[in-house]
């Protein structure tokens, strides 16, 4: 059974409360271990690493993208599916509106404990003042935790190390439990990241054009959203199926014994896929950037309407989990 608590720290006194249980299999992945799986599933050659997007423009005679890398390498392209984050270049071809930032940012990392530790299979939230601390184990040795605080205004190359990233959290947390201290303390330093919290407008969710003839966007760069239900890339994940799905129903006509892909089909698949997708990731979208929006807020005023608007809106606050995208 997993559960999920929430421990306040402010005033001196601890109080917690227990948010939810549910007796379905939850999980606490390690993106690297995802990742290597999913490659080590392709054929030799699929993925050629290095290749950074600079640009992609419309080829004035054959009305193909074209993709444009940062070594100056170019080609054309019949089917463009931007995957590229919450600074796509790919949606910046589509004219989707610019990202927004919550004035929040994360620290996340990873710690081993090698003769086991007790924390049990839950996510657990020490809250104090504007500090939000989270935790929960991926197996009995290793466990991840993030922070999430106010923006800091430091020299960027102050947070490309690792060691300045621990130092600035540690004295965040001082006054926090010692097992917080000592769970930052130990931190793998390879896995520490600090990240400036991006999201997708939900309104610009509901009226962008995700797709323009062979090209569309998937993942973040579709739909980049705060990480407070631990769902981003689950949707990715929930993208590439639906994409793949609906690509192999419609992207391509039979031709002998095999397939082709064709243009009307790809175009057909790309505007299908949008429609499946979006109100799904708008309502994703619209919950975490409430809960954003009531962490970061200092006004009371905000902060109740926020909560009525998320009380009235996600009664349910676990229903998001309930998705099935259907079989691949």
């Amino acid at each position: 059974m997993y559960r999920e608590r929430d421990i306040s720290l402010d005033g001196g006194k601890q109080k917690e409360t227990s948010l939810t249980h549910w007796d379905g299999e939850t999980r606490c992945l390690r993106r690297k271990d995802l990742i290597d799986t999913l490659y080590a599933a392709l054929p030799p050659g699929t993925v050629k690493f290095g290749c950074q997007l600079e640009s992609i423009k419309l080829d004035p005679h054959s009305n193909k993208p074209v993709i444009r890398f940062i070594d100056g390498s170019s080609f054309v392209a019949k089917v463009v599916i931007g995957c590229d984050g919450g600074k796509s270049v790919v949606a910046d071809f589509l004219n989707l509106k610019p990202t927004k930032m919550f004035p929040l940012c994360a620290v996340r990392g990873l710690t081993s404990y090698p003769t086991g530790h007790s924390f049990g299979h839950q996510l657990i939230r020490f809250r104090k003042d504007n500090i939000l601390v989270g935790r929960t184990p991926i197996h009995d040795n290793l466990v991840f935790w993030f922070c999430v605080l106010p923006n800091i205004r430091k020299d960027q190359k102050h947070w490309e190390d690792p060691e300045a990233i621990r130092q600035s959290t540690l004295e965040l947390v001082s006054d926090h439990p010692n097992e917080i201290r000592e769970m930052i303390e130990n931190t793998n330093m390879k896995s520490l990241s600090i990240t400036h919290l991006r999201y997708r407008a939900p309104w610009d969710l509901l009226s962008g054009t995700f797709s323009k003839g062979t090209v569309t966007v998937a993942g973040d760069a579709m739909h980049i959203m705060g990480p407070f239900l631990g769902q981003g890339g689950s949707a990715g994940l929930e993208d590439a199926v639906v994409l793949a799905r609906i690509m192999a129903q419609l992207g391509s006509t039979s031709v002998g014994s095999g397939s082709k892909v064709t243009t009307p089909g790809v175009e057909k698949a790309f505007n299908q896929f949008v429609k499946q997708r979006r109100m799904r990731v708008l309502r994703l979208s619209l919950q975490t950037y409430l809960i954003g929006m009531l962490w970061s807020t200092s006004s009371l005023l905000k902060k109740i309407l926020y909560y009525m608007l998320f009380s009235l809106l996600f009664h349910n606050q676990n229903s998001h989990t309930n998705y099935d995208c259907g079989f691949l």
